[in-house]
């Protein structure tokens, strides 16, 4: 088991332990872990050899989702930290400090929606040259609101996703591969979640991620980047039939269903 799910099962072990599925609705810190990720990812900042992430992350709860963490805030503040340290890690990101995680309450918000806001601090010792400045407040807050539950009455939400949610797949070179998790990598890596044998493609070259029902390709700073039609992209939001060229190699998304 990584050490990425070996942490998410700690955090829902936390919140499973005390209060089982009656709090279905409430914030879970699984999902929170994810969306603190996410900020992470979508707040790069890219120098000429690095590239660096922001280090305190602030979360917003309504005041009965933060009830819910008082008997072991502190721990939860302390795996959400783990979780985003090692996710750096695996990333090759660059954090000046270890990173740190704020909860705070807004009484403005609803029980299952939260808000993330990040900020880069510099800490006591000497940051790189090439590192950006410290910001002075915390960016834009991100809020997250809860997924719509199965209106199908009578049938679990997770069981009612299940059967009508299309299976996502990637084709790469004509190799089929199922998207089944949060994020996939591709690259010409052994350790890549899909392996390219192409001289045109970085090591990890881009990365497939789940975002709520949707996914998206994202490029990781390779050398010759995501193309479609011919033209560079960053980040292509992927729907049925997209397709995208990585190296010389083609990429086609499809929804099949059952």
């Amino acid at each position: 088991m990584s050490v990425l799910r070996t942490i998410e099962s700690k955090l829902e072990a936390l919140f499973e332990g005390v209060f089982g599925r009656a709090f279905r609705a409430n914030v879970q810190p699984v999902e929170l872990a994810r969306k603190l990720v996410k900020e992470m990812d979508d707040h790069r900042n890219v120098s000429v050899s690095r590239v660096y992430v922001p280090n305190e992350y602030t979360v917003y709860l309504s005041p009965g989702d933060r009830e819910q963490f008082s008997g072991f805030e502190d721990s939860l503040r302390e795996e959400l930290q783990d979780y985003l340290a090692e996710h750096a890690r695996r990333e090759r990101y660059v954090l000046l400090t270890a990173p740190t995680v704020k909860l705070e309450s807004d009484p403005d918000l609803d029980i299952g929606v939260f808000g993330i806001a990040t900020r880069l601090v510099r800490g006591t010792k000497p940051a790189p040259k090439d590192a950006p400045a410290e910001e002075a407040a915390p960016g834009a807050t991100m809020v997250y609101k809860p997924a719509e539950p199965a209106a199908e009455a009578g049938v679990e939400p997770d069981e009612a996703s299940a059967e009508t949610r299309p299976t996502a797949v990637l084709t790469v070179g004509g190799h089929r591969y199922e998207l089944d998790r949060e994020r996939a990598v591709i690259g010409r890596s052994k350790d890549c979640d899909i392996q390219i044998s192409d001289p045109n493609v970085s090591r990890r070259h881009a990365e497939v991620r789940r975002e709520g029902e949707s996914f998206v390709v994202v490029d990781l700073d390779s050398t010759n980047g995501i193309e479609v039609d011919g033209k560079r992209v960053k980040r292509l939001e992927l729907t049925e039939g997209s397709r995208f060229t990585i190296g010389s190699t083609e990429a086609v998304f499809i929804e099949e269903t059952a």
